[in-house]
C-alpha cells in the first residue's frame, strides 16, 4: 500500500471493519445508519503510519503543531506529528467546552493542523478551531481521515480528508429508522459487529 487511493483507503476500512452498518445516535445528537469506527484501523501502527502520511502530504508547509480532539483524533494526530516533526497536542470537552488540560499550550502565531479521525457535521472541530484561534494560533487548515459530511465546512480554512465518505444523517423525528421502530445500535456493540454489517 505504497499509495493510498481513495478506493484503496475505503477498502482498508471495510477489511479492518471500521465502516458499520446499523442505527446510530451520534454524538451530534443526529441518527444515522453507518458509523465510521477508525480505531479498529489505527490499532495497527502500521496503516496508521501510512495515513498520516498521506494526510501530511495535503498540508506541505511547515506544521508547528498539530491539534486534535481526543479521543478520536489522538492517534491519527500523534503520527502526523510524526512525519511533520512536530507537536502533538489534543483537547478535551470538559462542562460542555473544549480546553487544553495537561499542560498543553498553544503559543501566539504557532503554525496548528488541526486533525481529525472522521469529519460529520464540523461542530466538534469547528469548537476546536476556536480554542485555537483564541491562543492566537495560526490555523493552518484541518486534516481528517474521511470526511462524512454533506455540507461544506463552515469556517473559511482548508479542509482536506483522505476520503469523502458522504453518509444520510437525520434529525430523531425525520430518521426512518426510528420510524421503523429499529432499536438505536449501542456503541458498545460496534466492535462485536463483523463483515456482515459492512459496506
Amino acid at each position: 500500500m505504497s499509495r493510498l487511493e481513495k478506493a484503496g483507503i475505503i477498502g482498508v476500512l471495510q477489511e479492518h471493519g471500521a465502516i458499520i452498518q446499523g442505527h446510530f445516535e451520534l454524538s451530534s445528537g443526529l441518527h444515522s445508519p453507518t458509523y465510521v469506527q477508525t480505531a479498529v484501523v489505527l490499532q495497527y501502527p502500521h496503516i496508521a503510519q501510512k495515513l498520516a502520511k498521506a494526510l501530511a502530504a495535503k498540508f506541505p508547509q511547515a506544521i508547528d503543531v498539530v491539534l486534535s480532539p481526543g479521543m478520536g483524533g489522538v492517534i491519527i494526530g500523534q503520527e502526523v506529528a510524526r512525519v511533520k516533526k512536530c507537536r502533538a497536542i489534543f483537547v478535551e470537552r470538559v462542562e460542555g467546552a473544549m480546553v487544553l488540560k495537561r499542560d498543553f499550550r498553544l503559543e501566539p502565531g504557532e503554525r496548528t493542523l488541526i486533525v481529525e479521525d472522521v469529519l460529520t457535521t464540523g461542530r466538534t472541530t469547528s469548537e476546536v478551531v476556536s480554542l485555537a484561534w483564541a491562543h492566537r494560533a495560526k490555523v493552518v487548515g484541518v486534516a481528517a481521515i474521511a470526511d462524512r459530511s454533506l455540507t461544506p465546512f463552515p469556517l473559511k480554512i482548508p479542509v482536506r480528508a483522505l476520503v469523502p465518505y458522504p453518509v444520510r444523517l437525520s434529525s430523531v423525528d425525520s430518521c426512518s429508522l426510528c420510524a421503523q421502530q429499529i432499536p438505536i445500535t449501542p456503541l458498545r456493540q460496534v466492535g462485536t459487529l463483523k463483515t456482515g454489517l459492512e459496506d
